[in-house]
């Protein structure tokens, strides 16, 4: 089989995968929280996307990874983690925290968007073997950022519940 038909595998079956995982746990759990909580559980799992520095370290990523394409990935990501750990640093500052969440969240959905073009453009699928030891950051890690990030913009759209109408909510989810 193609590297490039492997890693399209690998990409679609990380976000069926996640969607799955999603839907069935984290989503309930998240919808049950104050909309700060929730807004907070995503912010610490996008605090580690300094990891996305890993593109720029020789040995790591293979010699023919197109500069463009690891240093713009590696940049928004850092950029990325340190908006979602100032969120965090922020949280008792509500209006600030939500300035923060709001920013890591364009910043890294626009990131991963304008990975996922430039991948297409540089054709980096048919290159996968050049993710080298990043390999499971697109394939596996990037399919929850995506959903997280769209999670986050739907809280930070929708009017806070009540504690009642979530209690509620999470009850019958679990009675479905």
């Amino acid at each position: 089989m193609a590297p490039q038909t492997i890693f399209q595998i690998h990409l679609v079956l990380g976000y069926v995968a996640w969607l799955l995982c999603f839907g069935a746990y984290i989503w309930p759990w998240l919808r049950s929280m104050q909309r700060t909580e929730a807004l907070r559980a995503i912010a610490t799992l996008h605090s580690f996307r300094f990891f996305g520095l890993a593109f720029l370290l020789p040995g790591i990523v293979g010699p023919q990874m197109p500069a463009g394409f690891a240093s713009f990935a590696a940049y928004f990501d850092f950029a990325t983690g340190i908006m979602a750990m100032l969120a965090l640093l922020s949280v008792r500052i509500r209006p600030l925290f939500l300035l923060f969440v709001l920013a890591f969240n364009l910043v890294g959905a626009s990131d991963l968007l304008l990975n996922y073009y430039h991948a297409i453009e540089l054709d980096l699928p048919a290159m996968a073997g050049e993710f080298g030891a990043v390999y499971a950051i697109p394939v596996i890690y990037v399919p929850l950022l995506m959903i997280t990030h769209i999670a986050a913009f739907y809280l930070l759209l929708r009017p806070q519940a009540s504690r009642e109408d979530r209690l509620n909510s999470a009850t019958l989810s679990q009675s479905a």
